[in-house]
């Protein structure tokens, strides 16, 4: 591990320990108070098989482990895959893959589907949550990408912006999200300047962020549901999916996608006709 990984490992699996109670992993619960919340470290030591020193000095950031070691520690704190990949990713243990370089560009093969979607709105996201590229419907729904300068042209930037906090119907969940999956980045990508200097500014100017930061949830680009309010067309209650590139799996398409014969459905293809009009993309999140 390399930099403040191992601190971060070990700073994420004591939260994750404090999550859980003794009768959660089945373990005996006298009922008396506990000095800490959640489980000691000699629970979690205990049920993984391994010394509660080896354990602490993890959590502490002063040793490797294994991968067969860390496979357990994430069995007994009943982790998450999204948070399992994050454990590892911290520890080093995805070898089999180069550091990427921070130049990107979106994919040619990316960049023609975008241009060849007419009525739904989509945009590829790259490391750190760059906005790599987008069509005439993403820029409708979410704002206008190109007036963004692109060092800024940031989603998990962007989110925290105040135009997209009067977009999203639940901005609070949509920013954790957005938080959970950037420090997914940074287990990818720890050495980052960029992203490093990302997490640093938000961290700075904004309490939101530098609260939901520091629980250290994670996730990776799935799929899910948000409502949106649009300040053209109003309420729209989209589906959103992520495809990655098959040769820069760095680079991910994310559409958004309404149920056949919905509100939203219609009213989606009120904002294509609005955009064929010519009119102007809808405007950009202010930085």
């Amino acid at each position: 591990m390399t930099g403040s990984a191992p601190h971060e490992l070990g700073e994420f699996l004591k939260i994750r320990r404090a999550e859980l109670t003794p009768r959660s992993v089945g373990l005996p619960d006298s009922g008396a108070p506990r000095r800490v919340p959640g489980l000691r470290r000699e629970e979690v030591a205990l049920l993984a098989a391994i010394s509660t020193d080896y354990y602490t000095r993890l959590e502490q950031g002063r040793i490797d482990v294994s991968e067969p070691v860390l496979d357990a520690i994430a069995r007994v704190l009943k982790l998450s895959d999204d948070q399992r990949e994050y454990a590892f990713e911290l520890a080093g243990k995805e070898t089999g893959r180069p550091r990427p370089l921070e130049a990107q560009v979106v994919n040619p093969q990316l960049q023609l589907l975008l241009d060849d979607l007419m009525s739904i709105p989509a945009m590829v996201l790259g490391r750190r949550m760059d906005v790599l590229a987008w069509n005439e419907m993403g820029a409708a729904l979410v704002g206008d990408f190109g007036q963004i300068p692109k060092k800024d042209r940031n989603y998990a930037k962007m989110i925290f912006s105040d135009r997209m906090r009067d977009l999203y119907a639940d901005w609070e969940a949509a920013a954790r999200l957005a938080v959970a999956q950037l420090r997914m980045e940074m287990a990818r990508n720890p050495d980052s300047p960029r992203l490093l200097a990302l997490v640093g500014e938000l961290s700075e100017r904004d309490a939101d962020f530098r609260r939901w930061w520091a629980e250290h949830h994670v996730a990776a680009r799935r799929v899910g549901a948000k409502t949106l309010n649009h300040p053209v067309v109003g309420e729209l209650t989209l589906e959103w999916d992520t495809l990655a590139c098959s040769t820069d799996p760095d680079q991910h398409l994310t559409i958004w996608t309404p149920q056949p014969g919905t509100a939203t459905h219609d009213r989606l293809r009120r904002l294509a006709a609005w955009v064929a009009d010519g009119h102007p993309a809808a405007p950009g999140p202010a930085n």
